[in-house]
């Protein structure tokens, strides 16, 4: 599957498919986007249960800011709704690979209940 551009009208019904989502943010000026880019193209062309979309934060300034992007490439990760992964910089094709082998792998049922876990704990104190 190629991958889809993302805009801040169509970002949160991505997240909320059912499939696993991985986000590239970068801007056309920045090198190491551009040397990302092919790995991700590649990536995403073999795993067709995983959506693979790009962000564009020169045209998205709204979306990053809203998201946090301070410096790009960035990498996200949403499963069900809950953000896996967040990191700064471009990954090597092996270590993207390994990004998807443990987003397809995760125990949803664990993070939701350690989620849910975390909230309770964070009430009792409030």
């Amino acid at each position: 599957m190629s991958t889809i551009e993302l805009t801040k009208d169509t970002f949160q019904a991505a997240v909320l498919d059912s499939k696993p989502l991985i986000v590239d943010f970068w801007a056309p000026w920045c090198g190491p986007c551009r040397s990302f880019s092919p790995i991700f193209e590649k990536v995403a062309a073999g795993h067709d249960d995983i959506t693979f979309a790009k962000v564009n934060t020169e045209e998205q300034e709204e979306l990053a800011g809203a998201l946090g992007i301070r410096s790009i490439p960035t990498l996200m990760v949403f499963r069900e709704q809950v953000l896996l992964f967040n990191q700064a910089g471009a990954l090597s094709a092996s270590q993207l690979e390994e990004l998807v082998g443990q987003v397809k792998t995760i125990d949803m049922a664990q993070v939701h209940a350690d989620i849910a876990a975390q909230q309770q704990k964070e009430q009792d104190q409030g």
